[in-house]
């Protein structure tokens, strides 16, 4: 919860958040009561919750489930991402709004349409996608809301149809399990067993950042801008949601007319938030604008950071950077051996750009490029409080026949009181004691008084009357909840039209459905539950945009060298199991099948 809370001072319009089940990061779900916690805090704000119940259930928990969605809707969430139709079903009828979480695979304009048609509100779309196909997709179902990633770790398989954890190892992605087969080494040997890439990490893919393209993705059709958090730290969520944060207002300021944020306050930081100090493998903006030689990070899975120079000169114990960043006593440093292997190390004293290491690092040698994963003087800043959010409001008092009026907007609070004439002006002492508001979310930046207002008010009388304006702001902002309309667009299917629209690797392999219970079953009108995590499947344990052969420089295609290897490829784990790759030119896609 009180990572909610910090997104929320530094300038989240809306939080998600795991439901202590059934949520696709299983290892960080929280209670009823947090969650409760959370939308008491959000909503005077108008910022809204959103609850992850997005795995596949089984048929032994949907009573369970029912009951969960039952509590949801009781302490006030404004939606639930879903992936699994047995929760879709249970949700109708409900004021929680739905949306259709990235793992129901959101790629093209025929499924989202589908979604839209059935009764959801939104789709969180494939992070793949390019500018174009997001446009493709608004103009074709514009009633639609749309929420994009835009920051954070990136799945190399099409979310909920990626099979290889559970292949491997039992822990279904689609059941919150993730172990992370894709930040694996691995090597590349083709048909006839000669390799072609030793012990790289040839499905870990860089970190997608779109800070610089949020005006790109409104004007495409996004709505929502979603920062993937997966078991991250608070500083992480403080810095990276006042980045978008304050990149969101400089376009409004730029475009006053056009847009506006979805909710109210005001952020001040104690920092300068920058995404170079944050987590990442290294940046990319993925697809965004189209296919990109840089989206892999072969050579290592962890953050590398920020770049911060190059190795100078060693002497004895230290050595100096040449660059511009200044360091500080602690900071975590890593570079990349002549092995291609990442070596980390602590700066143990620090004098100007001079750095002496607890004990200098092996290979290290000039000319060296130096990267920060641990900035000691940023996270000091965003350990103690960073940020303060508050709700700009205006007051207006007047005179009434039997006392005075106090507004502020739409919220009037009538305190009845005999008209005593003041001796001096009295306008200054009002507006000090009606703008003391202290610890609460609000702050006044004007009280409106007519310029013949001559009455005297005593300091207990107009403090009664700054907290019951406050309390009935906050009681009409709470209640200003996002409500789902009835969805007008929705329309009622028998149940054996269903099925959504498929792809050829849809309608070959039907554990692509993800069909694990007896109401997702019924819903989609087929006979049998065909979930992998069940039944297993013959086909691609991964769908991937993300390409091996365009990646090396081997796609003649797209201009890349004829290869000289004899498919299929075959990425092979340390241990000797082996997973055959199929290059789909057709769809530009490379699919993973366990041999």
């Amino acid at each position: 919860m009180k990572y909610g809370i910090a997104a929320i001072d530094h300038g989240a319009d809306a939080v998600y958040i795991g439901a202590p089940r059934f949520g696709a990061r299983a290892a960080v779900g929280n209670s009823i009561e947090d969650i409760r916690r959370l939308c008491d805090y959000a909503h005077p704000f108008g910022v809204k919750v959103y609850v992850t119940v997005n795995t596949i259930i089984y048929d032994q928990e949907i009573e369970e489930t029912r009951f969960l969605l039952k509590d949801l809707e009781t302490v006030g969430v404004d939606a639930i991402l879903i992936q699994d139709m047995a929760v879709f079903q249970m949700l109708r009828g409900s004021s929680i709004g739905l949306h259709a979480s990235t793992q129901t695979d959101n790629r093209t304009p025929e499924k989202v349409r589908w979604l839209r048609n059935i009764g959801f509100s939104r789709a969180v779309l494939a992070r793949e996608l390019s500018i174009e196909e997001i446009a493709d997709i608004h103009r074709a179902v514009p009633d639609m809301e749309l929420e994009v990633f835009v920051h954070g770790a990136l799945c190399v398989s099409y979310s909920g149809i990626c099979y290889a954890s559970q292949y491997c190892f039992g822990r279904s992605a689609n059941r919150g399990e993730c172990a992370q087969f894709c930040r694996m080494k691995f090597s590349l040997q083709d048909a006839e067993g000669r390799e072609v890439e030793h012990d790289r990490y040839m499905l870990s893919l860089k970190d997608m950042n779109q800070s610089d393209h949020i005006l790109d993705l409104i004007e495409a059709g996004a709505s929502s801008f979603k920062i993937e958090g997966r078991l991250k730290d608070i500083s992480y969520v403080k810095n990276v949601t006042a980045a978008y944060s304050q990149r969101l207002n400089e376009i409004i300021r730029r475009f006053p007319d056009q847009y506006c944020r979805s909710s109210r306050g005001v952020c001040h930081y104690t920092f300068t938030p920058d995404l170079r100090k944050t987590f990442n493998r290294g940046y990319t903006t993925y697809f965004l604008k189209g296919r990109q030689p840089d989206i892999a990070s072969f050579d290592t899975p962890k953050a590398m950071g920020e770049y911060v120079g190059v190795v100078k000169e060693l002497r004895g114990d230290s050595f100096n950077v040449a660059g511009v960043a200044s360091f500080s006593n602690g900071d975590g440093l890593c570079y990349m051996d002549e092995n291609r292997q990442l070596e980390g190390f602590r700066a143990n004293r620090v004098v100007g750009n001079r750095i002496y290491p607890y004990r200098m690092p092996k290979g290290l040698h000039p000319g060296v490029r130096l990267y920060r994963n641990s900035d000691q003087e940023f996270d000091r800043l965003l350990s103690r409080p960073s940020a303060e959010r508050k709700i700009p409001i205006r007051m207006a008092l007047r005179a009434i026949s039997d006392g005075f009026e106090l507004r502020v907007e739409e919220t009037v609070l009538r305190v009845p009181f005999e008209h005593q004439q003041a001796q001096k002006s009295p306008r200054e002492n009002i507006i000090r004691q009606l703008t003391k508001l202290g610890d609460t979310i609000y702050f006044c930046e004007a009280v409106d008084i007519p310029d013949d207002f001559n009455y005297f008010i005593p300091n207990s009388v107009l403090s009664d009357m700054r907290r019951g304006i406050i309390e009935l702001i906050k009681t009409s902002s709470c209640e200003v909840r996002g409500v789902r309309s009835e969805n007008t667009h929705a329309t009622e299917h028998p149940l054996h039209s269903n099925l959504p629209p498929q792809t050829s690797l849809y309608s070959s392999h039907h554990y692509l459905l993800n069909i694990s219970n007896r109401l997702s079953q019924t819903f989609y009108g087929v006979e049998e539950q065909t979930a992998y995590e069940l039944r297993g499947g013959n086909g691609p344990i991964m769908q991937c945009r993300h390409c091996i052969r365009y990646a090396l420089g081997y796609c003649i295609k797209h201009g890349g060298q004829r290869p000289t290897w004899r498919e299929p490829l075959s990425l092979v784990l340390g241990d000797g199991r082996r997973f055959r790759l199929e290059f789909d030119c057709k769809n530009c896609q490379m699919n993973v099948y366990a041999s």
